[in-house]
């Protein structure tokens, strides 16, 4: 069965050999065993039952959390060749009716279906019909009410299962399960908990990196501006947010998109189909977006905000690079970002219990921006798993100098302290800088002995040493709207001439991958090929495999087969454009 298996993954898929985990779970599933999969984003979960799928005789129901990642899955499918098909609202009652009845009559060998659907008794009964062989879970975490993104609609897919007359197999897929969530993933499917195959969360094509301390504006024009032409999602806290930093990049000529809940679905969809198409490479959005989107070649995501728990960000962050090309997670860190997530879980209607599991999910979170230990064995930790430095994180290879700014804390402490700790620092700012502004002098904070000691320096400069303060926890800013800056015990040792304060460099924005001339001709001969069957870039060839076509430079179809990424279909597809332009790249470098 695997050698079938084997034989599938070559001719259709284009790939010589399994990743770690794939193996062992579909070596279950063929002998018929129940699985819980937990693989990293871009661990190739998807071809665990995809192949299956078309090994098994009757027909492969996925259930799948979003419209758009059905729409791009299935696209991807029947370009290999594989005949799949999608239901969900966007189809009419008869539409439904007729791809249930193609199923049934053997058109189909995998259907991908929304949660949602599964909760209509109408529906339920039409699956009756079906042959269905496997049923496949993706995101399985939402069936958890321990996981970050539980849905209700999840709960439904036990009862579904109970009702039909023959179980299926079940596979259930996640990147994102706890030890705790994982275990309530076994008992609400009833799969033993023996039956988890768990191949780790690391990814070694990602690079995590925390800023604190830094204007977020300038650094994030900065990067973007270095990488203007790798496609990147930034992450904000708030619709307000990301319709602010839209019309930023966008006044300074960015090729910019946006979403968020507060746009029409129409505004949504044409944003995300510009992204995916290749037609803006920066998305700006809440995390509303990227749950459903299977864009492989994804190089940076920026959080601009704080996220609410290590399962979310990793989750999003782990959208870059899907395709196995170094790419970058950069999460930008301000202390006030802890505001937010903390009202929506004081203002939400969960359970003292749950509250209290929350704000523990939420600090865990703030400790990832302040660990001086790696990044990624932090997050890898989180997950119960225990693993060596990265290496490649921005803890791992730090070499900045270090620069003494005790001199200058002394002056933002002695200055906080004689305004007795009642005000934020915005204020404190303009003190230290003897502004005139009315307030200072309201409150007659122009007559003590701090006023004006830092005026060879902006308010905007003070501002951001005062962010830095509070980053490394000098400073604690108080709940609120307005928050209020108190000195912790580390101030107070720095006061007492006992601590030096030690600022680092600012990170610089750095640029990621650079394709070169032949990787650019074969993104745009991909870009134009995509546009004339109606489908995204990356549907036709990820990154990895242009890339992997310009380190090897195929002048025949053999040669072609042997680059990853590249199957039977495909070959017969578009193996000829991608030759002959691979050929006059060549000959064009000869000449010159």
């Amino acid at each position: 069965m695997l050698h079938h298996a084997q034989t599938i993954l070559k001719d259709t898929f284009g790939y010589n050999s399994f990743r770690e985990g794939q193996d062992e779970i579909l070596e279950r599933i063929l002998q018929k065993k129940d699985t819980v999969g937990i693989m990293p984003t871009g661990g190739g979960k998807s071809l665990c039952y995809q192949i299956p799928a078309m090994i098994f005789s009757g027909v492969t129901l996925v259930v799948s959390p979003l419209i758009s990642l059905m729409k791009d899955q299935v696209d991807a499918l029947n370009q290999e060749g594989v005949s799949a098909t999608f239901i969900n609202s966007s189809l009419s009652t008869g539409e439904v009716r007729e791809r249930l009845k193609g199923a049934a009559n053997g058109q189909y060998k995998l259907i991908y279906v929304a949660p949602e659907r599964l909760e209509s008794p109408s529906f339920s009964q039409l699956l009756h019909r079906l042959p269905i062989s496997l049923i496949a879970i993706d995101e399985a975490h939402c069936i958890s009410q321990w996981g970050h993104d539980f849905r209700p609609s999840y709960l439904s897919i036990q009862q579904m299962i109970t009702r039909l007359e023959n179980r299926p197999v079940i596979i259930a897929l996640t990147a994102t399960a706890t030890p705790e969530v994982a275990d309530d993933i076994c008992e609400m499917l009833q799969i033993d908990e023996e039956s988890v195959v768990t191949t780790g969360f690391g990814r070694s094509n990602l690079s995590f990196r925390v800023i604190k301390g830094q204007n977020r504006d300038t650094f994030l024009e900065a990067y973007i501006k270095r990488n203007e032409s790798q496609s990147g999602i930034i992450y904000a806290a708030t619709r307000k947010e990301v319709e602010r930093i839209f019309t930023r990049l966008q006044k300074i000529g960015l090729p910019v998109g946006k979403y968020h809940a507060g746009m029409s679905e129409d505004e949504r969809d044409l944003n995300q189909e510009q992204f995916l198409y290749d037609d803006v490479t920066i998305m700006v959005a809440t995390s509303a977006f990227g749950m459903g989107i299977n864009k492989s070649n994804v190089r940076y995501v920026v959080h601009y905000h704080l996220p609410k728990n290590i399962e979310a960000y990793y989750q999003e962050a782990g959208r870059a690079g899907r395709d196995g090309v170094d790419s970058e997670c950069v999460l930008m860190y301000a202390p006030q970002d802890v505001r937010l997530p903390k009202f929506f879980i004081e203002e939400s209607d969960m359970d003292p219990e749950r509250k209290t599991y929350e704000y523990e999910k939420l600090q865990q979170m703030v400790g990832y921006c302040h660990t001086e230990s790696c990044l990624q064995q932090y997050i890898l930790k989180y997950f119960g798993e225990q693993a060596d430095g990265c290496g490649r994180c921005s803890n791992c290879t730090d070499d900045r100098q270090s620069v003494d700014i005790t001199r200058e804390a002394q002056m933002v402490f002695s200055c906080i302290k004689r305004m007795k700790e009642r005000f934020g620092k915005t204020v404190i700012a303009k003190v230290l800088t003897g502004s005139s502004d009315s307030k200072v002098k309201q409150f007659r904070f122009d007559q003590i002995s701090t006023y004006g000691i830092m005026k060879d320096q902006t308010q905007k400069h003070v501002i951001e040493l005062i962010d830095f303060l509070t980053a490394e926890e000098y400073l604690s800013p108080t709940n609120g709207s307005y928050p209020v800056l108190t000195l912790t015990k580390k101030a107070a040792e720095v006061i007492l001439g006992k601590q030096d304060v030690l600022k680092k460099e600012q990170i610089q924005a750095e640029q990621l991958f650079v394709g070169g001339e032949l990787f650019d001709r074969l993104r745009m001969l991909r870009k134009n090929l995509a546009e004339a069957e109606k489908v995204p870039p990356f549907v036709i060839f990820s990154d990895a495999t242009l890339r992997e076509m310009c380190a090897q430079l195929p002048a025949s179809e053999e040669a072609l087969l042997q680059v990853k990424g590249v199957g039977q279909r495909k070959l017969e597809l578009y193996g000829s454009d991608f030759l002959n332009e691979i050929a006059a790249s060549s000959q064009a470098n000869d000449v010159s």
